[in-house]
């Protein structure tokens, strides 16, 4: 059985990592051809147009995946469908950007279609360690449609760095998937979970430092949304011991979207309102180099992988926490330290 599941991981992966390594280089073509690109300017870090589109490639690759490995149901319908509408938003917002509210739009239509058809809600929160038993009642439904929306925003929000996002990315499906494996839950959550591993490794390797290619708002978003549902689908499954588990393993773009939101109301601006302070700005000034920076990311993200792995598969909530502790404490230090939050001194290259 353990060998059955291998060999499955294995094709899980390398089908859509060939697919989306092979497919980029088209969409590259695609991308200058219909104007695509991101053009630098003084909030962005690279010094060339290159081109956007990536997410497609993405995309394909989850498709290609789904047809040759997933199962039909009503619930992947709804993933399906809302996925489409997050890449018709990503793509025409990749080719001549939107306004914040018709992006909104996709992402709520994309968010209700997995609540309201899919039948993927949140419903209660149960944290057996604490004793702590929390209903949701009909306050699912907004709280559900919040947690996607919220997700697909800090993925869009992290996408600063070559190779940052997608890495990120990386981590977090492996570490979904290890537990999954590892538990024997071999439904939908795992199956997808392994797809988007395998389009996320194939599209760094057009995507790592120096890229030449950018995965775009239909790459971002494209996959914070996934990531919703992959975890919707393990907590309704119980594929994980709680719904914070993978909430923790994204603790670097979520805690990067709320100080961004915090930046932006203390100065008076809009929360949608792009600027140079998030968490890899604040390496970069640090005299990281973008390498530098995104591995250092991909180190801490690991490292709370890590911890959520353990916590969930040794059954020790005790020492998950003190991990997780060390870990939260820490990377607060660093924010303390820099003008994430609160700027310091005015910064000539800042919005």
């Amino acid at each position: 059985m353990e060998k059955e599941i291998f060999f499955k991981i294995v094709g899980l992966v390398l089908v859509p990592f060939f697919v989306v390594a092979c497919i980029i280089p088209f969409i590259k073509k695609i991308a200058e051809h219909v104007g695509a690109l991101d053009i630098p300017n003084a909030r962005k870090v690279h010094k060339e147009p290159i081109a956007r589109l990536g997410g497609l490639g993405i995309y394909i690759g989850f498709l290609v995946g789904y047809m040759l490995f997933g199962e039909h149901t009503a619930t992947m319908n709804s993933i399906l469908i809302g996925s489409f509408f997050i890449i018709i938003t990503g793509v025409i917002d990749d080719i001549k950007p939107l306004n914040p509210l018709p992006k909104f739009m996709g992402q709520l239509a994309a968010a209700a279609v997995v609540v309201f058809y899919g039948g993927l809600l949140i419903k209660d929160i149960d944290i057996k360690a604490f004793n702590f038993y929390l209903d949701f009642w009909y306050f699912s439904y907004p709280i559900t449609i919040f947690f996607i929306l919220g997700c697909i925003n800090c993925i869009n929000l992290i996408d600063g760095l070559d190779g940052l996002a997608s890495g990120i990315s990386a981590i977090f499906f492996l570490a979904i998937g290890i537990v999954a494996a590892c538990k024997c839950q071999l439904g939908l959550s795992f199956v997808l979970t392994f797809i988007m591993l395998g389009s996320c490794i194939g599209f760094l390797v057009h995507n790592f430092h120096p890229a030449t290619i950018f995965m775009g708002d239909s790459g971002s978003m494209f996959l914070g949304f996934i990531m919703a549902c992959i975890t919707m689908l393990g907590y309704k499954n119980v594929m994980m011991s709680c719904l914070i588990i993978p909430l923790l393993i994204l603790s670097i773009p979520i805690l990067d979207t709320v100080f961004a939101i915090v930046r932006r109301k203390l100065k008076g601006e809009s929360i949608s309102k792009p600027d140079k302070s998030h968490i890899h700005h604040q390496f970069l000034r640090r005299n990281f180099s973008q390498v530098g920076t995104v591995l250092s990311l991909y180190v801490i993200t690991a490292l709370f992988a890590l911890a959520s792995v353990i916590y969930v598969l040794a059954n020790n909530p005790i020492f998950g926490y003190i991990i997780y502790g060390i870990l939260l404490v820490g990377f607060l230090i660093f924010c303390c330290k820099t003008d994430i939050i609160v700027t310091k001194k005015k910064k000539e290259d800042e919005e």
